[in-house]
């Protein structure tokens, strides 16, 4: 039944920001290099694999994708965060918010379809190697890539749709940046819906995608135990970079989801922040960092294009 007090609020007031007086300027300076450090390292490998042809291959051009999707979940934060912490009131429209909401929450998704596909593609290059190059066609890599944008594009959009049709009683929101959930605690109406909605769709685009990759590495553990120390050597070494970026989003995401649970009002402000911050800003930095270092292909290729372009026009003749 819906409330006498029911309204669509025009602004929404995001009131974990406090007045932290001269000191929001070194905040702005310390996120603003931070966001500038994600642009220009995710930009490098982007870059790196469209112009070194030798990296025109499966696993390098979903490695450029994931690295896409951090820029685009990196634009749907940091901006608005920015201004926030310069400014004295810390509202944002209602059609703002949700396209926040939408934008991040697309992020997160796209980020762990990718890692999936990435598992796949490992998946076969080490138990089925013989069967690679038949079935990582550049065909099914752009099938596969659509797949993953599309999927996650409609699943979340249906969910935030019936979260913008909600009655609210409230417009005050205890976070740094517009969560779908705390928008839906604001209702006046019944919201089991949007619960088991919101349910369904943290399934099928979170835990879904967690249980595939971990089942495809269990599949190439049991392959590599049985092979050679050689052949686990190079199987480590293609896998490793994609494990540990695999580990440190899911700690992340686990910690939101965590957060999301709990009254956060309840909880150390500081906590709070930490934990609304960690899956924006470590994997975007975590995953140009990791495939960067630790993949020679891309690393002797970056070498490569800095030394071209250091060298003079006397030195290239």
């Amino acid at each position: 039944m819906m409330s006498n007090n029911s309204f669509t609020p025009e602004y929404f007031q995001l009131t974990l920001f406090t007045d932290s007086g001269p000191l929001r300027y070194l905040f702005f300076c310390l996120c603003l290099l931070i966001y500038m450090t994600i642009i220009s390292a995710n930009v490098v490998i982007i870059l790196t694999v469209c112009l070194e042809k030798s990296l025109h291959q499966p696993m390098y051009i979903f490695i450029s994708c994931l690295c896409l999707n951090s820029l685009y979940g990196s634009a749907g934060f940091f901006p608005r965060f920015l201004m926030d912490i310069l400014s004295d009131t810390h509202l944002i429209s209602h059609a703002s918010c949700f396209i926040q909401i939408y934008v991040i929450y697309t992020y997160v998704s796209y980020e762990l379809t990718i890692l999936s596909i990435m598992a796949y593609d490992r998946f076969v290059a080490i138990c089925q190697p013989l069967h690679y190059h038949s079935k990582m066609t550049l065909r099914m890599v752009r099938r596969l890539l659509i797949f993953a944008l599309l999927y996650p594009a409609f699943a979340i959009g249906f969910c935030v749709s019936l979260s913008v049709r909600l009655p609210l009683c409230g417009n005050k929101l205890h976070r740094l940046f517009c969560s779908n959930w705390p928008v839906v605690q604001l209702s006046c109406v019944d919201t089991t819906l949007n619960s088991i909605v919101g349910q369904f769709v943290t399934i099928i685009t979170i835990f879904i995608p967690l249980l595939f990759v971990l089942y495809t590495y269990l599949r190439i553990l049991l392959v590599c135990r049985r092979s050679s120390s050689e052949f686990r050597g190079k199987a480590l070494q293609t896998c490793l970079p994609h494990i540990v970026t695999f580990v440190t989003y899911s700690f992340s995401l686990f910690c939101e989801l965590l957060f999301t649970r709990f009254e956060s009002d309840t909880i150390n402000p500081i906590i709070t922040v930490v934990l609304s911050l960690e899956y924006l800003i470590i994997p975007p930095i975590n995953n140009p960092l990791v495939y960067g270092l630790n993949l020679p292909q891309i690393k002797g290729a970056i070498f490569r294009f800095l030394k071209i372009h250091k060298m003079g026009p006397a030195d290239k003749m």
